[in-house]
This record gives structure tokens, sequence and C-alpha cells, in this order.
């Protein structure tokens, strides 16, 4: 099953907004057996809308498309769908009601173009949205499938789970078995160098498949398999697992999607263990991270961002040595990352004290490269563990990596006491 997204706006063509519905659609369709072949963005022109649909027609089964159908003269894109099955387009009443039941609990006059919002095409299944007024449409003509959402995500999002999905498996899908998957999450490993280890496994392996995909200081493996049922899928996606961990056991921290820094608190929680950070060039990265894991409270006990040699040598005693003067080896230095790391262990009185210290960029200091950072842990009783990293990339990818790299550390750590 062949399926094509249809962005549908002039502000994405601009650069106005990121086209984030397609990663999220793409994701979606193929958790469900729906492979996405092609992705298309296309302005708020109906003729060029249009021909966007009949290119569509001729290379996939299913044809989704994410805004356009908005209030305004040019939200288009039921219009030219209509248009190019030869369909009329109404009003759909519950939308219809909805929409005027907003602006009347708001003693708002509704202006008459928002009745554009509740248009649906004939012969479709309107689709409710509940955080937004643009109702949705699905419909299956000549055996294609044509499904229209909004285009914000806190819109489309909602109505793809509660409203999209099920169409598709009672429309779309129904020979299908249905598709199971494990996610596997990997640190401290590029996307390149994780392929390379399993290489053989992805070329020949076509039950379960395996398709790995990196974001910033991590990657994801989704192992994926058709099962008459769950437990026969399990079967499968553990085997397979049990393969890949076998390869990896240094870098696999979970088999479910979730960020290094939710293992970590639940580690650190589950053994009775606390951690403080000082935080340099990454400005707070790695307590805002931890931080956003619920019970984090339970592990950490606070941190520093000491951004100046000021903050680095009052609150958290580097030596002035160390900071300034023709021999001092600098504020980025595997010197200053342990004291970092050391102190800010003993001030909080914690088991473990981190440490990140580098230069994000764009431009050099203290006459070094942007991407050099030194990491540090620091731990109860035991030698302090000192890193250096060269990482590429903007100052953002720096600070997130940087980031990343501490906690994959920390979390090694961690394995070897459990």
């Amino acid at each position: 099953m062949k399926a094509e997204i249809i962005a549908v706006g002039t502000e994405l063509l601009l650069g106005q907004i990121v086209n984030t519905n397609a990663r999220y659609l793409s994701r979606e369709l193929a958790a469900i057996g729906i492979d996405v072949y092609f992705q298309t963005v296309v302005g708020d022109n109906l003729n060029r809308l249009s021909d966007a649909i009949r290119i569509a027609q001729g290379r996939a089964d299913v044809i989704l498309f994410s805004g356009g159908i908005g209030p305004t003269q040019d939200d288009l894109t039921k219009d030219a769908i209509a248009a190019v099955l030869n369909r009329k387009l109404h009003i759909d009443r519950l939308a219809m009601d909805k929409i005027e039941s907003f602006f009347r609990d708001r003693n708002v006059e509704m202006t008459e173009n928002n009745r554009r919002q509740a248009i649906v095409i004939e012969g479709g299944t309107p689709l409710a949205n509940e955080t937004g007024l643009a109702a949705g449409n699905a419909i299956s003509d000549n055996g294609k499938h044509y499904v229209v959402m909004p285009g914000p995500p806190k819109e489309l999002i909602p109505m793809f789970e509660q409203e999209v999905k099920p169409w598709l498996f009672q429309h779309v899908l129904t020979e299908e078995m249905p598709i199971y998957s494990k996610m596997l999450k990997f640190a401290g490993i590029g996307e390149s160098a994780l392929e390379d280890r399993l290489l053989d496994l992805i070329d020949t392996q076509t039950d379960p498949t395996i398709a790995p995909y990196a974001s910033e200081g991590e990657v994801t493996v989704r192992v994926s398999t058709k099962a008459p049922s769950e437990s026969e899928a399990l079967l499968k996606l553990d085997a397979m697992e049990v393969q890949i961990r076998e390869r990896l056991p240094e870098h696999l921290y979970a088999n479910e999607d979730v960020p290094i820094e939710y293992t970590i608190v639940t580690m650190m929680s589950d053994m009775g263990l606390t951690l403080s950070a000082a935080e340099s060039c990454t400005g707070g990265l790695v307590m805002q991270s931890l931080t956003s894991v619920p019970g984090s409270a339970s592990m950490l006990k606070g941190g520093i961002v000491c951004y100046s040699n000021e903050i680095k040598e009052k609150l958290l005693h580097v030596p002035h040595a160390y900071l300034e003067g023709e021999d001092a080896p600098g504020a980025v230095s595997p010197e200053v990352a342990k004291v970092l790391a050391e102190q800010i262990r003993m001030i909080g009185d914690a088991d473990f004290g981190l440490s990140v210290t580098g230069v994000a960029g764009p431009g050099y200091s203290e006459r070094k490269p942007p991407g050099l950072v030194f990491i540090a842990l620091a731990e109860r009783g035991k030698e302090t563990e000192i890193h250096e990293l060269r990482i590429n990339g903007n100052r953002e990818t720096v600070r997130i990596r940087s980031a990343k790299a501490i906690l994959y550390r920390l979390w090694r750590k961690l394995v070897e006491m459990d």
C-alpha cells in the first residue's frame, strides 16, 4: 500500500513554517503498514494543487492532505479534490453546529467565511476536529483513498489518531494483517556506525524489518513485523531484539520509545542514587532534560549554570590559575571539567556530579575551535572520568550532543553498577 502526503500552504514554500506534519504522518503510516513513497508541498493555488492531485493519483493508493481547509479564500484543498473527482461540496451540519456554537458561546459575531470550515466533499466521510473548527474528510474513489486534515499539528495529530487511523483500518487495510513494532533506543553511537554493525540484518532480514533513524545525540531502530496476533509478533520481535542487543549492548539503553534521560531517572530512582550538574556551554540543557521526566525530584539534587569564569571560580571553586594566565589551561579544558564535576557533587552531597564545558560556537573561544567540549563524571569515592568530544554542527547541535554525551556516560556507569 503506497501513500503520498501533500502539504498545502504557500507559507511552507516560503520557509515561514516547518512541515513537521509530514514527518509525523510518515512515521505513523509506516507503523500501520502504509509506506509513504512521496511527499509534496504545494502552494495555495487551485490549478497547481489539482495538478499535484492528478500526479499523486498515478503513483499512490492513499493520498493524505494537510492544510488548506480553513476559512479563507486561499484554503482550497477540498475545492481541488472535489474538482478532480468531479464531486460536489456541501456543508456538514454537525461541523457547522460546532462552528456556530463556538462563536455564540464567546459572544462573537461569526463572519460568513467561517462556513467554509464546515464544507465536506460529496460521498465522503466527515472527520471531526476535536481541537479546532475545520472539518476533515475521507473519500474512497475508484480504488484510491483521499484523507483531508487541517494544517496545525495540534489539530492534525488528534484527528489522525481518533478519526483517520480507524477509517484507514476500516476502508484501506481491511485485508492486511496488523503490523507490530518495537522501538530500540541507542546512545553514544551515530546512525552510520550503528547501521554498519547491523547491515547484514538490515539487508537480509525481510521479517521482521529493521529501520534506523537518527535524532540529535540518539538513534532509534524500529523493528516491525506482521502477524495475526500480538503474541506471535512478540516472539519474532523479541528474537530480533536479542540479536541486536548482542551486537550493541553498550549502546542499547531502552526497548521502548523513550529518551535516555527517562531511562536514567528511572534507574537512579530505583537504585536510590542522586546527582548534581554544573553546565557551561550547555546552559542548563542537562538539567532541563532530566527535570522534564516525572519523578526526577527523587534523584536530582540541583545544578549551576556556570557560564562565566567568575561563576566558575566563585561558586564552584575552580582555581583562578586554571582560568586565566599565559599558561592557564582555560575554561574549556579537562582540568576545569574535572573540578566542576567534583565540586558540584560535593556541594549537592550527591552520588554523582556531572559537568560540561566547551565551545558551542560559532566562533573560537580561548583560541579553541567550535565543537571542542569536555565532559566529566565524578562519582562518590571513585576516580573522576573525563572525556573529550569533537562535535561537528551548529551551536544548537553542539549543545544538544554535549548534553546527550554526558547522559550516555552516566547511563554506562549505572549499568555497570546495576
